[in-house]
């Protein structure tokens, strides 16, 4: 199955539906989609690495305007939305260490959130409810997203073809490797935040 789905995403890769999809997987993991738009983003890109920098933009692009969203749940439902995310993500008791982080380093807290494996979602749902200032959340969550996915996309042109060959000879391998460096990132994000 997983080699299907890795061929059916290279295969996809250069459809004009692929980058739809991806706008649709970043947007919607901004503000409240377990998946990352990583798993889309990478495949896509090592197919198509002359696309890399496309790819990026719309991922960016796409996350931003998710953790738009994400701030509207924060500021505006989150009693009836925000907080039942937050407890799906296991982080809704941990509000008071959030805001103390978030007096204390202010834009870094969503910076980091937009950099990192800890997942943005909180990130973007809280600084709504700490009622963030917008212009700066947004700018913030541009610059953030848009150094992660133009990172990836970067290294992904530059040696997209021995990457490539190592993904398709050891997919098995690969795919157990990402997950557990996920799993392991949102346990150790679980006990830093």
């Amino acid at each position: 199955m997983l080699r299907r789905l890795y061929d059916w995403t290279i295969e996809k890769a250069e459809s004009p539906y692929a980058l739809v999809i991806l706008a649709m997987i970043a947007f919607a993991e901004s503000s409240f989609f377990p998946i990352p738009q990583e798993a889309m983003m990478i495949p896509m890109i090592v197919a198509a690495p002359h696309r890399a920098w496309l790819i990026a933009g719309v991922t960016t692009l796409a996350s931003v305007a998710g953790a738009v969203l994400g701030y509207a749940i924060g500021y505006f439902f989150y009693d009836s939305v925000g907080l039942q995310l937050l407890e799906f993500y296991g982080k809704a008791g941990r509000y008071d260490e959030f805001k103390a982080l978030s007096d204390k380093y202010g834009e870094w807290v969503v910076a980091i959130g937009a950099i990192t494996p800890f997942p943005f979602k909180v990130t973007t749902i809280v600084s709504g409810l700490l009622q963030m200032d917008f212009a700066t959340f947004v700018g913030v969550s541009l610059l953030g997203r848009g150094f992660r996915f133009f990172l990836i996309a970067a290294l992904l042109w530059k040696f997209g073809t021995p990457i490539r060959n190592f993904i398709e000879k050891r997919l098995g391998l690969v795919t157990a490797f990402a997950f557990a460096l996920l799993i392991g990132g949102f346990v150790v994000l679980k006990y830093a935040i």
